[in-house]
This record gives structure tokens, C-alpha cells and sequence, in this order.
């Protein structure tokens, strides 16, 4: 069976794979190139193959990879659309807090422009972003108001036993080892201090129907895709006991079968490629987005009803 040198499958450690189809950059056009993408044959993880060395891999975020409001029409209706699926997140974390009996510190590892770290503020809570980019740790600052620490979770300046809870959105699937940013991150929660950690999921009816064409590969900024029994078993590994499950992100599932079927409608995908487009056009072509999600909310929301939606977010414990 065919091996990748260099790399044992996150989730159960196996050194076998099996190539499942070929793709690329559909959203930003970063590459042209075609990676691989392989799956495990013990446990079915997806990954990337080849996988990008750490300085190419830079190449495929480009400038204003988060979100940072812009003073016109389109942008003032894109964050006040994200100003309120995110709540859906800051009520999970809320949950998991509340049952703890703690108010935070809340640390959220891969922040971007701070969004949740600003509404999750708004609800009462001490918060503290971390992240790699120091153009997102300067929006989140002077734009949303919220502390953020420009650096890598592994190397983060903060003492140990610190945070009642560390948040990861959408942040594993894009790190190298995976365990070792779970690890980190249970070094800085208190002894009862809770993981919320969040990914695609690729037990998903849409992956079934769309293949490569699924958003929640994001082909090569996603290095492994899981789904949740893999991302369960990960988290198990790494001493934690998961507490909750949810499969329904109002945030995420729709708006990611709205970019799989429409990766040039993304106001995001949009931005980032510099499409050129007036006012108007760009109100017009976010609109029309905004009802592809509105449509895609029912079939969303019935994977999810069947635990198969499009994303994992899981609350999980020390053990």
C-alpha cells in the first residue's frame, strides 16, 4: 500500500493512503497547481499531498484573508451579517462557560479580525485573540477593540493553567500537527477549562454529492480534512473527554454550500482575487449570494438534523 514519507495520519497514526481525486485553488486562485488529496486507509482522514512546505504554504493566504469592514453599502451589510451568525458561536462558548461557572479569560486561536472576540466582549466576556498574521491582530485591535497576540499558539506568551476556555475555529485543518496545537492548548486551560474546537466535517451529505467541488477541502489551505469520528478521536488523544456535539453552525454550513456552488459569488473570494467591480455590481453580486445561503439554510440544516453537516464543532474537557 502507498505510504507518504515524512507523515503518519493524525488521527490514528497510520502510514497508509489512497489518492480519492486531484484539485486546486477554486476560491482564491492562489495556484494553479494540482495536489493530491488522500485518504487514510485505516481511519479515512482526508489530507493534502504534496503538502506545502511552510514558506510556500505562506503564499496561499494572501492579504486580507479575514474580515475587515469597508465604509460602503456591501460591507456594512456583509458585517452586520456576520455580526449575527456569529452569535450562534459566542452562545455554544457561553454554554460551556456557564456550566464551569466561569466568565473567562476566553482565548481564541486563529482570531482574524476579532468578530467573535468583539460580540463574545459585548456579552460580558474578558477575551484575548491570538494569531499568526500581524495585519489580523492589527484589525482586531483597532477596529473591534479587542486584545490580540500576533504569534503561534505553541510559542504563546501566556502562563499555563490561564484560560477558562481556548477557542479554535476553523484553525486545525490548517496546522501542520494538529496534536501538538491541541496539546498547547490544554497546557493553558485551568484544570476544569473547556476546548471548543470547530472544523469542516467530511462525513457530510454535501463532500457525498459535491466531491471535489466541497468548500470545506479549501484545497491547499486545508492540510488534513476531518470527519467528526476522526476529530473526536484526535481531541480523545490529546486528554480531553468531549462533553457536546454540533453539527450546525449558522455561521459556516450555509454559506459553505453557497460557496461550493458559487466560489465566484464569495464576497470574501471576491476581495481577496481583486475583482474589479463597482459599488453597485458588488451590492448586487452580495445580495445575490446572500439568497443562495437563505436557499441553502433547508438542506443545511437537515444534514445537520441527521448529524451530517457540513462542519464539527465540538465542547470537550480535561481529563
Amino acid at each position: 500500500m502507498p505510504r507518504i514519507e515524512g507523515w503518519a495520519c493524525p488521527a490514528c497514526d497510520s502510514l497508509e493512503f489512497r489518492t480519492v481525486f486531484r484539485a486546486t485553488d477554486r476560491l482564491y486562485h492562489c495556484t494553479d497547481q494540482e495536489f493530491q488529496v488522500v485518504e487514510c486507509r485505516c481511519c479515512a482522514l482526508l489530507g493534502l499531498h504534496p503538502r506545502p512546505a511552510p514558506a510556500e504554504l505562506r503564499r496561499y493566504y494572501p492579504a486580507k484573508y479575514w474580515f475587515a469592514p469597508e465604509n460602503s453599502a456591501a460591507s456594512r451589510l456583509e458585517e452586520a451579517w456576520r455580526r449575527l451568525v456569529v452569535r450562534d458561536h459566542v452562545r455554544f462558548v457561553r454554554r460551556a462557560l456557564r456550566e464551569l461557572g466561569a466568565e473567562g479569560p476566553v482565548l481564541d486561536v486563529g482570531c482574524g479580525g476579532g468578530l467573535f472576540l468583539r460580540v463574545a466582549q459585548e456579552a460580558g466576556y474578558r477575551v484575548l485573540g491570538l494569531d499568526a498574521a500581524f495585519e489580523a491582530a492589527r484589525i482586531a485591535w483597532r477596529q473591534n477593540g479587542v486584545r490580540v497576540v500576533c504569534g503561534n499558539l505553541e510559542q504563546a506568551p501566556l502562563a499555563p493553567a490561564s484560560c477558562a476556555a481556548v477557542t479554535m475555529f476553523h484553525v486545525l485543518e490548517h496546522v501542520p500537527e494538529p496534536s501538538a496545537y491541541l496539546a498547547a492548548a490544554r497546557q493553558l486551560l485551568r484544570p476544569a477549562g473547556r476546548l471548543i474546537v470547530q472544523t469542516p466535517d467530511a462525513a457530510c451529505w454535501e463532500f457525498a454529492l459535491l466531491g471535489r467541488r466541497w468548500s470545506g477541502l479549501d484545497v491547499p489551505r486545508h492540510l488534513v480534512t476531518f470527519r467528526a469520528r476522526q476529530l473526536e478521536q484526535l481531541v480523545t488523544r490529546a486528554g480531553f473527554e468531549v462533553l457536546r456535539r454540533k453539527h450546525f453552525s449558522l455561521r459556516d454550513n450555509p454559506t459553505g454550500l453557497a460557496t461550493s456552488l458559487a466560489p465566484g459569488l464569495d464576497p470574501m473570494a471576491r476581495r481577496v482575487r481583486g475583482v474589479s467591480e463597482g459599488s453597485i455590481t458588488r451590492l448586487v453580486r452580495d445580495l445575490v449570494y446572500f439568497a443562495l445561503v437563505l436557499s441553502a439554510l433547508p438542506l443545511t440544516l437537515a444534514e445537520a438534523a441527521f448529524r451530517a453537516g457540513s462542519t464539527i464543532m465540538l465542547e470537550a474537557r480535561k481529563r
